[in-house]
């Protein structure tokens, strides 16, 4: 029989500039409401990027990465997946992007992923005593009120990872947008890995979906992803549903323009300070317009995203959407490859 491994092994990155270096620290039990989990791939995320080159503010220092999949190694016992099932040892799982409280006003109202009290998983202040809390590591500690899915053995661990962030990101996106089905109308603005994301899951939904973006190669993938057209700039035509997952200012305001009467748009993109879009107000009232905004996302997202990929992750390329993978001695590289221009939305980082 195998030691116990009693060890484990983060990344810590200390700020704008710095390489990531390599820490041992001491592996201990989980303590009440926690899951520990052992960490099989992890993936760079566009915000981890940002984070990285100071795009977005972040604790300094820290430990990166909130885009994961992993095994249960120890849990606290009466703990539950978001469909209700005991957590136990061995579970392959992915996990929320955060952990919420449950009680606090912005719980009860029923949007826990902006809990007052929210510990973000690749976004918290270094804690040298309890380090793992994040994906760039052999291990995370799972915080109480992480809202964790099992993840059947099918399902590439390149395709399960993103799910933690990306895929399930679009599932509330599209569940602000009503769940457009067929006969909708839908523009997505972005074909990065939550452009072609939505674009799969709102054309298997029935969905008509036409993506913008200004790169060839990108709207060929889209393409690929169930849009039925592409085009390099948003097209003059009326949608009922607009999907800004791009973040540029230009893109906000072509998602706004693109709106047929009754039509709602969601931005998702703008998560970095940027420049403010103009509103016309007069257009918004008398097209009955509803615009929403959409961070993070409550734990029916993460089962919805993981059901999608359960049921169609052989239909379109998700593994391709990955590079990699890196190890996690080489994680300066995997994001200076994140970086390049033509490079896969993710590369993979198997810790």
């Amino acid at each position: 029989m195998a030691a116990p491994v009693t060890t484990a092994r983060y990344a810590r990155w200390d700020g704008v500039g710095t390489p990531f270096r390599l820490v041992t620290t001491a592996l201990g039990a989980p303590g009440p409401g926690e899951v520990l989990v052992a960490v099989d791939l992890a993936t760079v995320c566009g915000s981890d990027l940002h984070t990285t080159r100071g795009h977005r503010s972040s604790p300094v220092p820290g430990v990166l990465g909130h885009e994961q999949v992993g095994r249960v190694v120890a849990t606290a016992p009466g703990l539950r997946h978001v469909d209700g099932a005991p957590v136990r040892t061995g579970d392959r799982i992915v996990f929320s992007v955060a952990a919420s409280c449950g009680e606090c006003r912005r719980c009860r109202r029923g949007i826990p992923q902006k809990c007052a009290d929210l510990h973000k998983y690749g976004h918290a202040p270094l804690d040298e005593a309890r380090p793992l809390t994040g994906g760039f590591a052999t291990h995370c500690l799972l915080a109480p009120g992480t809202a964790t899915v099992v993840v059947p053995p099918a399902v590439p661990d390149e395709v399960a990872a993103p799910a933690s962030c990306a895929t399930a990101t679009v599932a509330a996106v599209l569940g602000a947008a009503g769940s457009p089905g067929p006969g909708t109308r839908v523009l997505v603005t972005g074909a990065g890995m939550l452009g072609v994301t939505a674009a799969a899951m709102a054309s298997r939904a029935g969905a008509e979906v036409v993506v913008a973006d200004p790169h060839a190669d990108r709207r060929a993938r889209a393409r690929r992803f169930g849009a039925a057209d592409t085009v390099g700039a948003p097209p003059e035509r009326a949608f009922d549903v607009a999907l800004e997952l791009s973040g540029a200012p230009a893109a906000v305001r072509a998602c706004l323009d693109a709106l047929d009467v009754g039509g709602t748009a969601v931005l998702a993109g703008s998560v970095s300070p940027g420049p403010a879009v103009g509103l016309d107000p007069e257009r918004l009232v008398r097209g009955l317009h509803t615009v929403v905004g959409v961070h993070n996302y409550a734990p029916r997202h993460l089962a919805a995203a993981v059901a999608f990929l359960v049921a169609e992750h052989t239909r379109f390329p998700f593994a391709e959407l990955t590079g990699g993978p890196w190890s996690l001695d080489a994680l300066d590289d995997a994001f200076a490859a994140a970086g390049l221009p033509g490079a896969a939305p993710r590369q993979a980082v198997r810790p």
